[in-house]
């Protein structure tokens, strides 16, 4: 049940939900009942498949583009797709990071960056995430 909790929050959190999956973990380490590997894979998991579930988004948003109810304004869109242009593919790494790496993911799926590449770079950056926090907790922990 705990690993489910966590794929949940690790998941969610990984979509444009406003929601955190760090403090699930960190609460599942300190209390120890799970070895920190299996919480990392598994928080790990969830939220690279969330962070697919955004570019997924990204690549049908174009579909949506000129309706009324389309919830981001054509010049927002427009910078963030410059910006993508400009940062290039590298800046998956820190989609991560609170608050702009969700809309990261959906800009990278409306400009078509290759999955294979999209989630390549995404679980490097959000593993490392995971293993960091973890090193830091068992570290204080102990």
């Amino acid at each position: 049940m705990e690993l489910t909790g966590l794929f949940a929050a690790s998941f969610l959190a990984a979509t444009l939900l406003p929601t955190q999956s760090e403090a699930v973990l960190v609460a599942l380490l300190i209390k120890g009942d799970v070895a920190p590997w299996l919480l990392v894979a598994t928080a790990s998991l969830g939220n690279v498949l969330g962070a697919i579930v955004n570019w997924l988004l990204g690549r049908f948003l174009e579909h949506f583009r000129q309706r009324r109810w389309f919830p981001v304004s054509g010049a927002a869109l427009g910078r963030a797709q410059r910006w993508y242009r400009r940062a290039g593919r590298w800046s998956l790494l820190f989609s991560w990071l609170p608050i702009v790496g969700d809309p990261l993911t959906v800009v990278a799926g409306a400009l078509r960056e290759p999955l294979w590449s999209f989630v390549l770079l995404v679980a490097i950056g959000k593993v490392g995430r995971y293993v960091v926090l973890t090193l830091a907790t068992l570290g204080l922990a102990g």
